[in-house]
């Protein structure tokens, strides 16, 4: 499942989604102790499935607007990119000697 394909789906339609999915998941594992399991990538693609439709929702319940086209900025990206007074400071201070 895509996350397009999730962002285009109602609310109601993900929380089922997801109950299943965890659900699934759940037996994946059950088989997977049984050693009945013949795809353990089965395992890691659930477990993407259900990151993915609990992204959505919690994007959804903050009311985040995330257009697939725009660059996310983060904390990380400003600083690699040359810093932010925030972070100046402190590596001033670890850089000048104490007396």
């Amino acid at each position: 499942m895509k996350t397009k394909d999730i962002r285009n789906k109602e609310n109601a339609y993900l929380v089922q989604e997801l109950k299943d999915k965890m659900r699934h998941l759940f037996d994946l594992r059950t088989q997977a102790i049984t050693e009945k399991l013949e795809d353990p990538s089965q395992i890691n693609k659930t477990r993407r499935d259900i990151a993915r439709i609990k992204t959505v929702l919690q994007e959804r319940n903050l009311k985040i607007v995330r257009h697939d086209d725009a660059p996310v900025t983060t904390t990380l990206a400003v600083a690699a990119a040359g810093g932010t007074a925030a972070t100046e400071p402190a590596a001033s201070a670890a850089a000048q000697p104490q007396a």
